[in-house]
């Protein structure tokens, strides 16, 4: 469609879907740092975004809550995971360690060759007709960008999670990076009595991860 539009001397917009895969469980705040929140508002910062989708979107409205709700059932592997995936990785502004998908739309490049109306700075009335080389679509280019912004964000929200849990200082990441961070919802921590079966009480997990 780009080399379309180049001939005629026009723009066009796009649509850069972004999936991110192993992201952590527990990044993000309920209120004023949602994750989702702050990738819009970084996904918005870029030059020529016009929207902003995480999982089904717009396309939501069109469904009753049975129809999107996201399942929650018990993988003796991974612990908690939803049997579908439409809150797009996360729920109330925390990843649930499914996959994250974003979309961002990109508007069509403003400078074009066709001659358009405008004002000038003497506010007089005059034709507009750009010259030189312009793109006509800039989502090629928009790639790697959002790609970068969403790394920049999700690493900020790793970093605030490794502060607020105390985890800082650790010689081996790894596991916490899998998204392996023991939680209330992880099977092999469940029940126990900090003795035998879980690792940890559920009284004692809660208090361990209370913020209060």
């Amino acid at each position: 469609r780009g080399s379309t539009v180049r001939v005629k001397g026009d723009s066009c917009g796009g649509v850069v879907t972004c999936v991110v895969r192993g992201c952590p469980r527990g990044l993000g705040a309920p209120v004023f740092d949602k994750l989702e929140a702050d990738l819009a508002k970084a996904m918005l910062s870029l030059p020529a975004t016009k929207g902003f989708e995480i999982g089904s979107g717009f396309e939501g409205v069109n469904t009753t809550g049975k129809e999107h709700n996201d399942e929650f059932y018990m993988d003796p592997k991974t612990g908690i995971r939803t049997r579908t995936n439409r809150s797009g990785g996360i729920q109330g502004g925390i990843s649930n360690g499914e996959i994250i998908e974003l979309k961002i739309a990109f508007k069509p490049t403003s400078t074009i060759t066709q001659p358009q109306n405008t004002v000038n700075r003497d506010g007089v009335d005059v034709e507009l007709k750009a010259k030189g080389r312009h793109d006509p679509c800039v989502v090629p280019r928009a790639v790697p960008m959002v790609e970068s912004m969403v790394a920049l964000v999700l690493v900020d929200h790793l970093m605030m999670q490794y502060a607020q849990c105390n985890l800082l200082g650790q010689e081996d990441y790894s596991n916490l990076v899998m998204g392996n961070m023991k939680t209330l919802y992880d099977p092999a921590f469940i029940g126990g009595d900090g003795k035998s079966g879980g690792e940890m009480s559920t009284k004692d997990m809660s208090a361990a991860f209370s913020e209060d």
